[in-house]
Protein backbone atom coordinates (compact mmCIF):
# COMPACT_ATOMS: atom_id res chain seq x y z
CA UNK A 1 0.00 0.00 0.00
CA UNK A 2 2.87 2.57 0.68
CA UNK A 3 4.17 1.98 -2.64
CA UNK A 4 1.48 2.39 -4.52
CA UNK A 5 0.68 5.77 -2.73
CA UNK A 6 4.48 6.41 -3.01
CA UNK A 7 3.95 5.80 -6.48
CA UNK A 8 0.94 7.74 -7.02
CA UNK A 9 2.79 10.56 -5.33
CA UNK A 10 5.16 10.55 -7.51
CA UNK A 11 3.49 9.97 -11.07
CA UNK A 12 0.62 12.42 -11.44
CA UNK A 13 1.82 13.15 -14.90
CA UNK A 14 1.78 9.28 -15.73
CA UNK A 15 -2.05 8.81 -13.85
CA UNK A 16 -3.31 11.37 -16.19
CA UNK A 17 -1.89 10.00 -19.25
CA UNK A 18 -3.30 6.11 -18.35
CA UNK A 19 -6.68 8.07 -17.70
CA UNK A 20 -6.24 9.75 -20.80
CA UNK A 21 -4.99 6.47 -22.55
CA UNK A 22 -7.98 4.89 -21.57
CA UNK A 23 -11.14 7.61 -22.09
CA UNK A 24 -9.23 10.15 -24.61
CA UNK A 25 -10.08 8.02 -27.81
CA UNK A 26 -13.47 7.33 -27.40
CA UNK A 27 -14.19 11.22 -26.54
CA UNK A 28 -11.87 12.97 -29.27
CA UNK A 29 -13.63 10.86 -31.68
CA UNK A 30 -17.11 11.64 -29.95
CA UNK A 31 -15.96 15.52 -30.09
CA UNK A 32 -14.58 15.18 -33.70
CA UNK A 33 -18.15 13.57 -34.62
CA UNK A 34 -20.11 16.19 -33.05
CA UNK A 35 -18.18 19.28 -34.96
CA UNK A 36 -18.51 17.08 -37.77
CA UNK A 37 -22.45 17.38 -37.68
CA UNK A 38 -22.25 20.68 -36.55
CA UNK A 39 -22.74 23.54 -39.66
CA UNK A 40 -20.18 25.71 -40.65
CA UNK A 41 -20.90 29.03 -40.21
CA UNK A 42 -21.62 30.06 -44.38
CA UNK A 43 -23.59 27.06 -43.89
CA UNK A 44 -25.98 29.36 -41.42
CA UNK A 45 -29.21 30.61 -43.29
CA UNK A 46 -28.62 34.64 -42.30
CA UNK A 47 -31.76 35.53 -39.79
CA UNK A 48 -33.29 38.89 -39.80
CA UNK A 49 -31.56 40.26 -37.33
CA UNK A 50 -27.82 39.14 -39.14
CA UNK A 51 -28.90 40.67 -42.44
CA UNK A 52 -30.69 44.12 -41.05
CA UNK A 53 -27.44 44.59 -38.94
CA UNK A 54 -25.61 44.64 -42.07
CA UNK A 55 -27.46 47.08 -44.53
CA UNK A 56 -25.56 49.64 -46.13
CA UNK A 57 -29.06 52.59 -45.97
CA UNK A 58 -26.92 53.10 -49.75
CA UNK A 59 -24.14 52.40 -51.72
CA UNK A 60 -25.25 50.48 -54.90
CA UNK A 61 -28.75 50.16 -52.87
CA UNK A 62 -29.55 53.48 -54.72
CA UNK A 63 -29.17 52.02 -58.36
CA UNK A 64 -31.45 49.53 -57.38
CA UNK A 65 -34.16 52.02 -56.01
CA UNK A 66 -33.35 53.46 -59.84
CA UNK A 67 -34.40 50.16 -61.54
CA UNK A 68 -37.34 49.26 -59.35
CA UNK A 69 -38.41 53.08 -59.80
CA UNK A 70 -38.56 52.41 -63.64
CA UNK A 71 -40.33 49.36 -63.29
CA UNK A 72 -42.81 50.82 -61.59
CA UNK A 73 -42.81 53.65 -63.93
CA UNK A 74 -44.55 51.10 -66.83
CA UNK A 75 -46.88 48.49 -64.18
CA UNK A 76 -48.02 50.66 -61.85
CA UNK A 77 -48.69 53.24 -64.57
CA UNK A 78 -50.21 51.58 -67.08
CA UNK A 79 -52.43 49.85 -64.50
CA UNK A 80 -53.29 53.02 -63.14
CA UNK A 81 -54.28 54.69 -66.60
CA UNK A 82 -56.54 52.02 -67.96
CA UNK A 83 -59.19 54.17 -67.21
CA UNK A 84 -58.21 55.91 -70.67
CA UNK A 85 -57.97 53.32 -72.39
CA UNK A 86 -61.11 52.41 -70.96
CA UNK A 87 -63.11 55.06 -71.99
CA UNK A 88 -61.74 54.58 -75.59
CA UNK A 89 -62.99 51.20 -76.00
CA UNK A 90 -66.70 52.21 -74.17
CA UNK A 91 -67.11 54.55 -76.77
CA UNK A 92 -66.01 52.55 -79.61
CA UNK A 93 -68.88 50.41 -78.18
CA UNK A 94 -66.37 47.16 -77.70
CA UNK A 95 -68.94 46.20 -74.30
CA UNK A 96 -69.51 48.03 -71.06
CA UNK A 97 -67.69 49.58 -68.51
CA UNK A 98 -68.00 46.76 -65.86
CA UNK A 99 -66.51 44.36 -68.52
CA UNK A 100 -63.87 46.49 -69.50
CA UNK A 101 -63.04 47.05 -65.49
CA UNK A 102 -62.51 43.36 -65.64
CA UNK A 103 -60.14 43.17 -67.40
CA UNK A 104 -57.87 46.27 -66.12
CA UNK A 105 -58.70 44.80 -62.52
CA UNK A 106 -57.42 41.23 -63.95
CA UNK A 107 -54.12 42.64 -64.74
CA UNK A 108 -54.03 44.35 -60.75
CA UNK A 109 -55.29 41.09 -58.99
CA UNK A 110 -52.58 38.55 -60.51
CA UNK A 111 -50.50 40.28 -57.97
CA UNK A 112 -52.15 39.12 -55.39
CA UNK A 113 -52.74 35.50 -57.26
CA UNK A 114 -49.43 34.81 -57.98
CA UNK A 115 -48.41 36.28 -54.68
CA UNK A 116 -47.08 33.46 -53.23
CA UNK A 117 -45.83 31.97 -56.07
CA UNK A 118 -43.88 35.14 -57.13
CA UNK A 119 -42.10 34.96 -53.81
CA UNK A 120 -40.93 30.86 -54.58
CA UNK A 121 -40.00 32.37 -58.10
CA UNK A 122 -37.69 35.25 -57.07
CA UNK A 123 -36.02 32.57 -54.52
CA UNK A 124 -35.62 30.56 -57.61
CA UNK A 125 -34.64 32.91 -60.39
CA UNK A 126 -32.81 35.67 -58.23
CA UNK A 127 -34.62 39.13 -58.60
CA UNK A 128 -32.57 40.23 -61.63
CA UNK A 129 -33.98 37.23 -63.92
CA UNK A 130 -37.78 38.01 -62.10
CA UNK A 131 -37.53 41.86 -63.19
CA UNK A 132 -35.96 40.86 -66.99
CA UNK A 133 -39.24 38.23 -67.05
CA UNK A 134 -41.56 40.22 -65.83
CA UNK A 135 -41.49 43.76 -67.56
CA UNK A 136 -40.64 41.24 -70.84
CA UNK A 137 -44.17 40.29 -70.33
CA UNK A 138 -45.33 43.31 -69.68
CA UNK A 139 -44.06 44.84 -72.83
CA UNK A 140 -44.77 41.68 -75.41
CA UNK A 141 -48.77 41.74 -73.81
CA UNK A 142 -49.17 45.10 -74.61
CA UNK A 143 -47.87 44.83 -77.86
CA UNK A 144 -50.16 41.47 -78.30
CA UNK A 145 -52.89 43.59 -76.82
CA UNK A 146 -52.66 45.94 -80.33
CA UNK A 147 -54.16 43.38 -81.85
CA UNK A 148 -57.22 42.15 -79.52
CA UNK A 149 -58.70 46.10 -79.47
CA UNK A 150 -62.03 44.36 -81.13
CA UNK A 151 -62.43 41.32 -79.30
CA UNK A 152 -62.99 41.62 -75.69
CA UNK A 153 -61.96 38.06 -75.14
CA UNK A 154 -58.56 38.02 -76.54
CA UNK A 155 -57.92 41.43 -74.61
CA UNK A 156 -58.72 39.52 -71.09
CA UNK A 157 -55.42 37.11 -72.68
CA UNK A 158 -53.47 39.45 -73.55
CA UNK A 159 -53.52 42.77 -71.35
CA UNK A 160 -55.54 40.88 -68.16
CA UNK A 161 -53.30 37.51 -68.34
CA UNK A 162 -49.83 38.52 -69.58
CA UNK A 163 -49.58 42.12 -68.40
CA UNK A 164 -51.00 40.64 -65.50
CA UNK A 165 -47.60 37.91 -64.63
CA UNK A 166 -45.20 40.46 -65.53
CA UNK A 167 -47.19 43.33 -63.47
CA UNK A 168 -46.75 40.89 -60.70
CA UNK A 169 -43.25 39.31 -61.26
CA UNK A 170 -42.64 43.04 -61.21
CA UNK A 171 -44.28 43.91 -58.12
CA UNK A 172 -42.99 41.58 -56.06
CA UNK A 173 -39.44 42.59 -56.96
CA UNK A 174 -39.71 46.12 -56.44
CA UNK A 175 -41.20 45.39 -52.62
CA UNK A 176 -38.45 43.14 -51.52
CA UNK A 177 -35.14 43.96 -53.07
CA UNK A 178 -34.61 47.80 -51.48
CA UNK A 179 -35.31 46.00 -48.20
CA UNK A 180 -32.08 44.40 -48.87
CA UNK A 181 -30.11 47.61 -48.76
CA UNK A 182 -31.88 50.46 -46.39
CA UNK A 183 -33.03 50.16 -42.48
CA UNK A 184 -33.28 53.49 -41.24
CA UNK A 185 -34.08 54.99 -45.06
CA UNK A 186 -36.35 52.22 -45.78
CA UNK A 187 -38.96 53.95 -45.85
CA UNK A 188 -37.45 57.03 -48.39
CA UNK A 189 -36.52 54.09 -50.48
CA UNK A 190 -39.59 52.31 -50.89
CA UNK A 191 -41.21 55.93 -51.37
CA UNK A 192 -38.68 56.72 -54.27
CA UNK A 193 -39.60 53.26 -56.05
CA UNK A 194 -43.46 53.62 -55.66
CA UNK A 195 -43.46 57.29 -56.56
CA UNK A 196 -42.09 56.24 -60.09
CA UNK A 197 -45.20 54.57 -60.09
CA UNK A 198 -47.51 57.78 -59.88
CA UNK A 199 -45.12 59.70 -62.34
CA UNK A 200 -45.72 57.18 -64.21
CA UNK A 201 -48.99 56.69 -64.59
CA UNK A 202 -49.54 60.93 -64.79
CA UNK A 203 -47.15 60.67 -68.02
CA UNK A 204 -48.72 57.70 -69.38
CA UNK A 205 -52.31 59.61 -68.98
CA UNK A 206 -51.49 61.90 -71.17
CA UNK A 207 -49.29 59.88 -73.94
CA UNK A 208 -52.65 57.34 -73.99
CA UNK A 209 -54.79 60.61 -74.56
CA UNK A 210 -52.73 62.00 -77.49
CA UNK A 211 -51.66 58.64 -79.07
CA UNK A 212 -55.66 57.07 -78.79
CA UNK A 213 -56.32 60.97 -81.05
CA UNK A 214 -53.70 60.23 -83.52
CA UNK A 215 -52.94 57.09 -84.15
CA UNK A 216 -55.55 55.23 -83.01
CA UNK A 217 -56.13 52.38 -80.26
CA UNK A 218 -53.95 49.78 -81.85
CA UNK A 219 -50.88 51.41 -82.41
CA UNK A 220 -51.30 52.85 -78.68
CA UNK A 221 -50.91 49.32 -77.28
CA UNK A 222 -47.83 48.52 -79.55
CA UNK A 223 -45.75 51.44 -78.88
CA UNK A 224 -46.30 51.56 -75.24
CA UNK A 225 -45.40 48.28 -74.77
CA UNK A 226 -41.99 48.80 -77.71
CA UNK A 227 -41.14 52.03 -75.02
CA UNK A 228 -41.65 49.73 -71.48
CA UNK A 229 -39.60 47.19 -73.23
CA UNK A 230 -36.78 49.70 -74.52
CA UNK A 231 -36.83 51.44 -71.12
CA UNK A 232 -37.54 48.22 -68.44
CA UNK A 233 -35.01 45.46 -70.10
CA UNK A 234 -31.55 47.88 -68.97
CA UNK A 235 -33.94 49.49 -65.73
CA UNK A 236 -34.14 45.65 -64.50
CA UNK A 237 -30.50 44.43 -65.42
CA UNK A 238 -29.65 47.30 -62.51
CA UNK A 239 -31.77 44.98 -59.92
CA UNK A 240 -29.39 42.75 -57.43
CA UNK A 241 -29.63 41.36 -54.84
CA UNK A 242 -27.89 42.09 -51.54
CA UNK A 243 -28.18 38.26 -50.37
CA UNK A 244 -29.78 35.67 -50.50
CA UNK A 245 -32.62 34.36 -48.58
CA UNK A 246 -33.61 31.14 -47.89
CA UNK A 247 -37.30 30.77 -46.19
CA UNK A 248 -38.79 26.91 -45.15
CA UNK A 249 -41.57 26.89 -47.47
CA UNK A 250 -44.77 29.54 -48.80
CA UNK A 251 -46.11 30.10 -45.04
CA UNK A 252 -44.79 31.08 -41.40
CA UNK A 253 -47.74 30.59 -39.59
CA UNK A 254 -45.85 33.37 -36.51
CA UNK A 255 -45.81 35.77 -40.05
CA UNK A 256 -49.83 34.63 -40.89
CA UNK A 257 -51.22 35.24 -37.18
CA UNK A 258 -49.11 38.00 -36.49
CA UNK A 259 -50.14 39.69 -40.37
CA UNK A 260 -53.83 38.39 -40.07
CA UNK A 261 -55.24 42.09 -39.80
CA UNK A 262 -53.30 43.44 -43.03
CA UNK A 263 -53.94 39.71 -45.21
CA UNK A 264 -57.81 40.17 -44.45
CA UNK A 265 -58.20 43.73 -45.48
CA UNK A 266 -59.51 42.62 -49.18
CA UNK A 267 -61.54 46.06 -48.67
CA UNK A 268 -58.28 48.16 -49.19
CA UNK A 269 -57.30 47.27 -52.90
CA UNK A 270 -61.05 47.04 -53.59
CA UNK A 271 -61.22 50.82 -53.88
CA UNK A 272 -57.78 51.76 -55.46
CA UNK A 273 -58.18 51.36 -58.95
CA UNK A 274 -62.26 52.43 -58.81
CA UNK A 275 -61.51 56.53 -59.02
CA UNK A 276 -59.13 56.51 -61.90
CA UNK A 277 -60.72 53.85 -63.31
CA UNK A 278 -63.79 55.80 -63.38
CA UNK A 279 -63.17 59.30 -63.30
CA UNK A 280 -62.72 59.58 -67.60
CA UNK A 281 -66.06 58.19 -67.47
CA UNK A 282 -67.27 60.57 -64.56
CA UNK A 283 -66.10 63.81 -66.12
CA UNK A 284 -67.67 63.08 -69.75
CA UNK A 285 -71.22 62.76 -67.48
CA UNK A 286 -70.21 66.11 -65.77
CA UNK A 287 -69.86 67.83 -69.46
CA UNK A 288 -65.89 67.82 -69.38
CA UNK A 289 -63.93 66.81 -72.66
CA UNK A 290 -62.01 63.59 -73.12
CA UNK A 291 -58.46 65.88 -72.65
CA UNK A 292 -59.81 66.78 -68.83
CA UNK A 293 -60.48 63.25 -68.04
CA UNK A 294 -57.24 61.95 -69.01
CA UNK A 295 -56.04 65.18 -67.29
CA UNK A 296 -57.51 64.24 -64.18
CA UNK A 297 -55.81 60.69 -64.35
CA UNK A 298 -53.14 62.50 -65.01
CA UNK A 299 -53.37 64.62 -61.37
CA UNK A 300 -54.56 61.44 -59.80
CA UNK A 301 -51.20 59.83 -60.49
CA UNK A 302 -49.26 62.73 -59.94
CA UNK A 303 -50.52 62.86 -56.86
CA UNK A 304 -49.93 59.37 -56.11
CA UNK A 305 -46.68 59.94 -56.53
CA UNK A 306 -46.53 63.10 -54.21
CA UNK A 307 -47.90 60.59 -52.01
CA UNK A 308 -45.75 57.76 -52.13
CA UNK A 309 -42.72 59.96 -51.47
CA UNK A 310 -44.13 62.13 -48.33
CA UNK A 311 -45.55 58.96 -46.58
CA UNK A 312 -42.35 57.20 -47.25
CA UNK A 313 -40.07 59.75 -45.98
CA UNK A 314 -43.29 60.49 -43.13
CA UNK A 315 -43.32 56.38 -41.95
CA UNK A 316 -38.85 56.73 -41.11
CA UNK A 317 -40.65 59.42 -38.66
CA UNK A 318 -43.49 58.74 -36.92
CA UNK A 319 -43.75 55.63 -37.84
CA UNK A 320 -45.23 53.16 -41.14
CA UNK A 321 -48.39 51.89 -39.36
CA UNK A 322 -49.35 55.83 -38.29
CA UNK A 323 -48.72 56.86 -41.79
CA UNK A 324 -50.87 53.79 -43.24
CA UNK A 325 -53.64 54.42 -41.08
CA UNK A 326 -53.59 58.15 -42.03
CA UNK A 327 -53.46 57.66 -45.83
CA UNK A 328 -56.68 54.86 -45.93
CA UNK A 329 -58.52 57.43 -43.66
CA UNK A 330 -57.79 60.30 -46.19
CA UNK A 331 -58.66 58.37 -48.86
CA UNK A 332 -61.99 56.94 -47.09
CA UNK A 333 -63.36 60.42 -46.39
CA UNK A 334 -62.45 61.34 -49.78
CA UNK A 335 -64.45 59.36 -51.33
CA UNK A 336 -67.50 59.72 -49.26
CA UNK A 337 -67.66 63.69 -48.46
CA UNK A 338 -65.84 64.98 -51.93
CA UNK A 339 -66.57 63.13 -54.91
CA UNK A 340 -70.00 62.68 -54.68
CA UNK A 341 -70.53 66.17 -54.52
CA UNK A 342 -67.78 67.11 -56.96
CA UNK A 343 -70.05 68.64 -60.51
CA UNK A 344 -67.60 70.62 -61.54
CA UNK A 345 -64.19 70.42 -62.26
CA UNK A 346 -62.40 72.62 -59.17
CA UNK A 347 -64.21 69.95 -56.55
CA UNK A 348 -63.19 67.38 -58.67
CA UNK A 349 -59.41 68.25 -58.85
CA UNK A 350 -59.27 68.41 -54.88
CA UNK A 351 -61.04 65.06 -55.05
CA UNK A 352 -58.40 63.94 -57.55
CA UNK A 353 -55.40 65.37 -55.12
CA UNK A 354 -56.33 63.98 -51.87
CA UNK A 355 -57.28 60.77 -53.04
CA UNK A 356 -54.73 59.68 -55.53
CA UNK A 357 -51.78 61.21 -52.69
CA UNK A 358 -53.27 59.20 -49.76
CA UNK A 359 -54.10 55.92 -52.50
CA UNK A 360 -49.91 56.42 -53.48
CA UNK A 361 -48.86 56.36 -49.84
CA UNK A 362 -50.56 53.06 -49.00
CA UNK A 363 -48.63 50.83 -51.25
CA UNK A 364 -44.93 52.98 -50.55
CA UNK A 365 -45.99 52.96 -46.82
CA UNK A 366 -46.82 48.63 -46.87
CA UNK A 367 -43.56 47.27 -47.46
CA UNK A 368 -42.07 49.44 -45.17
CA UNK A 369 -44.97 48.21 -42.48
CA UNK A 370 -43.37 44.86 -43.48
CA UNK A 371 -39.74 45.60 -43.51
CA UNK A 372 -39.51 47.11 -40.20
CA UNK A 373 -41.88 44.33 -38.25
CA UNK A 374 -40.00 41.00 -39.91
CA UNK A 375 -37.28 42.12 -41.19
CA UNK A 376 -35.58 41.59 -44.99
CA UNK A 377 -35.23 38.04 -44.69
CA UNK A 378 -38.95 37.43 -44.13
CA UNK A 379 -40.33 40.48 -46.22
CA UNK A 380 -40.77 38.36 -49.41
CA UNK A 381 -42.57 35.66 -47.61
CA UNK A 382 -44.52 38.14 -45.33
CA UNK A 383 -45.17 40.38 -48.83
CA UNK A 384 -46.52 36.81 -51.05
CA UNK A 385 -49.12 36.54 -47.84
CA UNK A 386 -50.42 39.89 -47.39
CA UNK A 387 -51.41 40.34 -50.83
CA UNK A 388 -52.88 36.56 -51.69
CA UNK A 389 -55.07 37.99 -48.99
CA UNK A 390 -56.45 40.52 -51.15
CA UNK A 391 -56.98 39.25 -54.15
CA UNK A 392 -60.58 39.30 -54.25
CA UNK A 393 -60.07 43.16 -53.34
CA UNK A 394 -57.88 43.55 -56.55
CA UNK A 395 -59.97 41.48 -58.96
CA UNK A 396 -63.70 42.65 -58.25
CA UNK A 397 -63.24 46.00 -56.84
CA UNK A 398 -63.37 47.93 -59.63
CA UNK A 399 -65.94 45.35 -61.62
CA UNK A 400 -68.33 45.32 -59.14
CA UNK A 401 -68.54 49.97 -58.71
CA UNK A 402 -68.95 48.96 -62.74
CA UNK A 403 -71.82 46.48 -61.70
CA UNK A 404 -73.28 48.69 -59.25
CA UNK A 405 -72.80 51.98 -62.53
CA UNK A 406 -75.08 49.93 -64.86
CA UNK A 407 -77.37 48.65 -62.52
CA UNK A 408 -78.42 52.61 -61.63
CA UNK A 409 -78.62 53.86 -65.29
CA UNK A 410 -74.56 53.52 -66.62
CA UNK A 411 -72.10 55.95 -67.90
CA UNK A 412 -74.01 58.28 -69.78
CA UNK A 413 -77.01 58.30 -67.32
CA UNK A 414 -77.48 61.54 -64.64
CA UNK A 415 -74.65 61.80 -61.88
CA UNK A 416 -76.77 59.87 -58.74
CA UNK A 417 -75.93 56.66 -61.26
CA UNK A 418 -72.84 57.22 -60.33
CA UNK A 419 -73.24 57.45 -56.51
CA UNK A 420 -73.13 54.06 -55.42
CA UNK A 421 -70.03 53.07 -56.81
CA UNK A 422 -68.77 55.51 -55.06
CA UNK A 423 -70.59 54.83 -51.25
CA UNK A 424 -69.38 51.26 -52.01
CA UNK A 425 -65.78 52.34 -52.91
CA UNK A 426 -65.85 55.04 -49.69
CA UNK A 427 -66.97 52.13 -47.38
CA UNK A 428 -65.05 49.82 -48.26
CA UNK A 429 -62.01 52.43 -47.87
CA UNK A 430 -63.13 52.78 -43.87
CA UNK A 431 -63.76 49.68 -43.48
CA UNK A 432 -60.14 49.24 -44.49
CA UNK A 433 -58.92 51.89 -41.59
CA UNK A 434 -60.83 49.94 -39.10
CA UNK A 435 -58.50 46.91 -39.01
CA UNK A 436 -55.80 49.40 -39.31
CA UNK A 437 -56.29 50.79 -36.28
CA UNK A 438 -56.60 47.51 -34.17
CA UNK A 439 -53.25 46.81 -35.92
CA UNK A 440 -52.40 50.00 -34.34
CA UNK A 441 -53.83 49.33 -31.24
CA UNK A 442 -52.34 46.14 -30.93
CA UNK A 443 -48.74 47.38 -31.05
CA UNK A 444 -49.03 50.18 -28.99
CA UNK A 445 -50.51 47.43 -26.46
CA UNK A 446 -47.40 45.35 -26.98
CA UNK A 447 -44.82 48.63 -26.58
CA UNK A 448 -46.80 49.56 -23.53
CA UNK A 449 -46.56 45.67 -21.93
CA UNK A 450 -42.77 45.87 -22.72
CA UNK A 451 -42.43 49.23 -21.31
Amino acid sequence: MARLTHWQSQSPTTMAEVQRSLSGPSIELERRSVASRAPSESQIPPTSNTVDSQVPDGGYGWAVVFGCAVLTWWFVGTSYSWGVIQAALVKQGLSSASTLSFVGSSTTACISGLGLVNARVIRFLGARRTALLGISLIGLGEILSGFATLNIGVLFVTFGAVVGIGTSLCFMVVSITPAQYFNKKRGLANGIVYAGGGLGGAVTSFAMDALIKSVGLSWTFRILGFITLATGLPAAWLIQERTTIRTAGFIEWYILISLLPCITVPSAPSRFFVAPFFLPLYSNSVGLSSSAGAGLVAGFNFSSALGRLACGFASDLIGPVNVLFIALLLSAVSMLAIWPVSTSLTPLVLFVVINGTANGGFFSTMPTVVGSTFGSARVSVAMGMIVTGWVGGYLMGAPIAGYLLNAYGGADSTLSAYHPAMFYAGSMGMGATGLVSLVRLQTSTRLFQKV
